[in-house]
């Protein structure tokens, strides 16, 4: 008995460690991340095979919610239960967290609203933007039908700006997805190795769903500012479909026109978090820590995250029956045409309206883009640029 906790216990502490290690070092979105995943854990320690970790990052795509996490997490899973999902996402999650809560307080320390470096983070976040629509748009919107989808969901979104349109927007898609897309080829039909009982299943599942229904309910009813603050971090983390850039239009919605946050913090935030590796919803620890310090940090971090955890592990054991049905793929594929429209949205508003106010914001915007999607540089790099650049600007 001794023998197989303290193995358990060192597996944890390995575990721990690779994904310390890969939060500290794994800059580059998503995708990138992705590639680090994979490079660390099935090719040099193979803790899982090719097919294992195709079937984990299809499931993480399928999902809402930050795609990176929920892989890095369901690789705990695998290796050491729930309690080593939770430790690897520490591990990856935790160094950005602490950067961009360190970022936030010492932009509250200091009167920035005027400082030229923090228009150049307005004009990155154009850039880094605009690049994600471009990549995205190839894969997502390959067709006539779902570039209609796309168009569609950037003109409601543009013109109804209500805290719940993109959400309503993602449900009509689904629903368009389910009638346009009914023919697929079934021969990718396959299954998956994680193991985990569908009890545990269930019990996230019904508690993901119960958080998503109730949460607003108890912000009605109590008024509280904590509760109100835990709702809309935990639903900007539930319904985010197509990756971490997505979270932007969400968050702004249900911060800025609230008062919590001002429109300049905001996006200063969203240039910093490129800047930092790890996974792009640590944006949340930024903007707590602005509007209620360290602590604050800390609980919308969990906010944001809670959602991908819950799902995640609940999706696990059902994920067979998910990816072969004809009906949920065509659905995604409705879901996904629309994310390109919200961002495309996002883009404009509050995106470029903020940032680009005369010629030279613009030609600033189009080198730091060139950066990114022609000569392929870090996004660190684009972003250094782009505050220095801001600054010289300002002069």
């Amino acid at each position: 008995m001794k023998n197989h906790t303290a193995a358990s216990v060192k597996r944890l502490v390995e575990l721990f460690i690779v994904s310390l290690k890969l939060g500290l070092t794994s800059f580059g979105g998503p995708t990138a991340h992705l590639g680090y995943f994979h490079e660390e854990y099935v090719r040099k320690r193979k803790w899982m095979d090719e097919k294992g970790y195709a079937d984990l990052v299809a499931l993480a795509q399928f999902l809402p919610g930050p795609a990176s996490s929920q892989v890095g997490i369901g690789m705990g899973v695998a290796r050491a239960g729930v309690v080593g999902g939770l430790v690897s996402f520490l591990g990856f999650t935790m160094p950005s967290v602490v950067a961009l809560i360190l970022f936030a307080t010492l932009l509250a320390g200091s009167d920035v609203s005027e400082a030229g470096w923090l228009h150049g983070l307005k004009i990155v976040a154009v850039a880094i933007v605009a690049h994600a629509v471009l990549g995205m748009a190839k894969n997502l919107t390959p067709d006539v039908k779902r570039k209609a989808i796309a168009l569609l969901a950037l003109v409601v979104t543009l013109l109804w700006q209500a805290a719940f349109t993109q959400v309503g927007v993602i449900i009509v898609a689904g629903l368009v997805g389910l009638w346009l897309f009914k023919v697929h080829d079934s021969s990718d039909a396959s299954s998956s190795k994680f193991l985990i009982s569908k009890k545990t299943g269930i019990i996230c599942l019904t508690l993901f769903f119960t958080l998503l229904g109730i949460l607003p309910l108890l912000r009605e009813l109590t008024g509280s500012y904590w509760i109100a603050l835990f709702d809309s971090f935990y639903r900007s983390g539930a319904l985010v479909f197509g990756g971490g850039h997505v979270v932007l239009p969400l968050l702004e919605q249900e911060l800025v026109p609230a008062g919590w946050i001002g429109n300049e913090s905001f996006l200063a935030g969203y240039g910093a978090t490129q800047a930092v590796p790890g996974p792009l919803f640590t944006f949340a620890a930024y903007l707590g820590a602005v509007m209620n310090g360290w602590q604050g940090g800390l609980f919308a971090t969990v906010a944001i995250f809670l959602p991908a955890f819950l799902l995640i592990i609940g999706a696990l054991p059902f994920w067979d029956i998910l990816r072969n049905h004809p009906k949920i793929k065509g659905a995604v594929m409705g879901v996904n045409a629309a994310v390109i429209g919200i961002l495309l949205s996002a883009l404009y508003n509050p995106i470029w309206t903020s940032s680009i106010l005369r010629a030279e914001d613009f030609a600033l915007a189009a080198i730091l883009f060139s950066m990114l999607t022609f000569w392929k540089m870090p996004p660190w790099i684009v972003v250094l640029v782009g505050a220095v650049g801001g600054a010289v600007l300002s002069i």
